[in-house]
């Protein structure tokens, strides 16, 4: 055969090399939207490490996007896609149509009780179950053994950890670092909507972060003042520099279930989303 990535745009097709190398090889898998970067390249690496075959999804998948979401404008770049995951080594990339994915008549959705009703899921309340149900759809398909998600989309991975346990998946998830530019942003697609003034709008958001993570190293614990912290050196960038910005949430959570707490312990999720103008900017740190 020769070198990849092979590009698979069809289930049944797909279906048939998984099952080939099923019989004896391990796969590791990484779902994505497209657009990569070099967060995306991270989980690729880490992929590529740990398993025989590795795949990538590239799918802007539909039931993830509200109808005033930005489906129609994000950033798609199959060339460039494809020749990152030949320098990263990539067996195969399954780039299914909308219609493949779910033809006419489908009709089930897979969706979690709790873990989805704070943090992103109150401003995007239908945007769970539809990343909930591609990846049913993508597990099923691709059988991985390994899958490595962002820690940038924490909530995200929470979720599908409980979703791997609660439907008895045989696969081990991997969340890695978040992997952020020069100027400390959180990597994303949606960073290329920014303008140069707005990406510098956007680095409040890493050092707000930061600035809790200091605070907490110098023995502040209670949740209330850390999110005011926060809120206040993210409004003194608005009113400082007339950037457009305006809060979605400033979360402290448990890590583990996503239970908003009143003082900083192990495994606390710090996680913040702002737009800056239209765009919806999260970021995140997690106290060891």
């Amino acid at each position: 055969m020769d070198k990849g990535p092979h590009l698979i745009k069809k289930i049944p097709d797909m279906m048939n090399i998984v099952k080939v190398h099923k019989q004896n090889q391990i796969i590791g898998f990484v779902p994505t939207m497209g657009f990569l970067h070099k967060g995306h390249i991270s989980l690729i690496q880490s992929a590529r490490k740990d398993n025989d075959i590795v795949v990538v999804s590239i799918f802007v998948n539909p039931k993830q996007f509200a109808p005033n979401e930005d489906i129609d404008r994000y950033p798609r770049n199959i060339k460039r896609d494809i020749e990152i995951c030949r320098e990263q080594g990539v067996d195969y990339i399954f780039y299914p149509c909308a219609e493949e994915m779910y033809p006419n008549g489908f009709q089930t959705s897979v969706s979690l009780s709790e873990l989805t009703k704070g943090l992103c899921g109150k401003s995007r309340p239908t945007h769970f179950s539809g990343v909930t149900t591609v990846l049913t759809k993508l597990f099923n398909i691709i059988q991985p053994d390994n899958v490595y998600f962002g820690q940038k989309d924490a909530q995200q991975a929470v979720i599908v950890k409980q979703m791997i346990k609660d439907l008895n998946y045989p696969i081990t998830m991997h969340i890695l670092p978040i992997i952020r530019e020069d100027n400390g942003i959180a990597m994303s697609s949606r960073n290329k909507y920014l303008s140069a003034g707005q990406m510098k709008n956007a680095e409040v958001l890493n050092k707000s972060l930061k600035l809790a993570e200091t605070l907490i190293k110098q023995g502040e614990r209670n949740c209330n003042r850390l999110k005011k912290i926060i809120y206040h050196k993210i409004e003194n960038e608005n009113r400082n520099s007339n950037a457009n910005i305006k809060i979605d949430y400033i979360e402290i959570v448990n890590f583990d279930n996503l239970q908003p707490i009143e003082n900083v312990r192990t495994n606390t999720l710090i996680a913040i989303a702002v737009f800056i103008g239209q765009t919806r900017l999260i970021d995140n740190i997690v106290i060891k």
